[in-house]
């Protein structure tokens, strides 16, 4: 495990192969490990790092509230550690609002963008109640909580066909602590809408969605590249694209690093 101090926290990443950098980012009650066949297919032409974002995985909590800048700065010093001056971010949902902080945060630094089940939207003010329910949730049942948060992240059809994967997402998230959970779920909520930042074309940008995303609306998040020069790709899954369309996004993935 390699492990640098930020703000005196403990960050965890891996670090692989050689080339170009590609910065991997997971999502909400997921770590690094969840990008191991990822990192090993694109660390044959590239520099992959994965890191494990505030109070996740073997990353320590930073305080209360975990803001996207916060991890942002996390995954910076991370990269200043080993002396990489630029990075593509690939980020799947809450990856892709730090991949999107970071963006803003250090423009110079960043060489592509890959949003996966991400959006550069803020919380609506439903989704925002929805949070604070969340965590009053988690507080009361913590397990039932994180069962039923990752099983709801997979689109219907695909949750008899993935049901051991999904036991295996959902064993990983168990080991996510209350105070990680709690502090995401407050800095997701308080993050800032992005969308600007895609209308300025400054570096590629490649959406992928789920058609059947049960978290992100899917024409809605169409809307946000609207007049961009992204790229979007859809699948017909839901939430979690690394798991339910694979092969499909190691694919995608290596034609747009190639």
């Amino acid at each position: 495990m390699k492990t640098i101090l930020y703000k005196n926290t403990k960050i965890s990443y891996s670090d692989s192969g050689i080339g170009n950098t590609i910065v991997l980012l997971h999502g909400f009650l997921e770590n690094k490990k969840m990008w191991s066949e990822y990192s090993n297919l694109l660390s044959e032409k590239n520099r992959v790092v994965a890191i494990d974002l505030l109070g996740h995985g073997e990353s320590d909590c930073l305080g209360y509230i975990h803001k996207m800048e916060d991890n942002a700065g996390a995954v910076n010093q991370v990269l200043e550690h080993l002396n990489i001056e630029k990075a593509s971010i690939v980020g799947h949902s809450m990856g892709g609002y730090v991949g999107l902080a970071f963006a803003e945060l250090y423009p110079e630094k960043i060489q592509k963008l890959v949003l996966l089940n991400s959006t550069s939207k803020e919380d609506s003010a439903e989704k925002k109640l929805n949070r604070t329910r969340a965590i009053k949730a988690v507080k009361q049942n913590y397990v039932n909580f994180v069962s039923l948060a990752i099983a709801n992240l997979f689109s219907e059809n695909n949750r008899i066909r993935l049901a051991e994967e999904i036991e295996k997402v959902k064993t990983e998230a168990l080991k996510t602590p209350l105070q990680g959970i709690i502090a995401s779920q407050e800095g997701m909520k308080i993050r800032k809408d992005r969308e600007e930042l895609l209308r300025k074309n400054l570096f590629p940008i490649l959406l992928i969605l789920g058609k059947k995303d049960p978290v992100l609306n899917y024409e809605e998040s169409l809307s946000q590249i609207e007049d961009t020069t992204a790229e979007l790709v859809s699948f017909e899954d839901g939430h979690m694209s690394q798991i339910e369309n694979k092969e499909a996004l190691k694919a995608v993935l290596l034609d747009f690093f190639e």
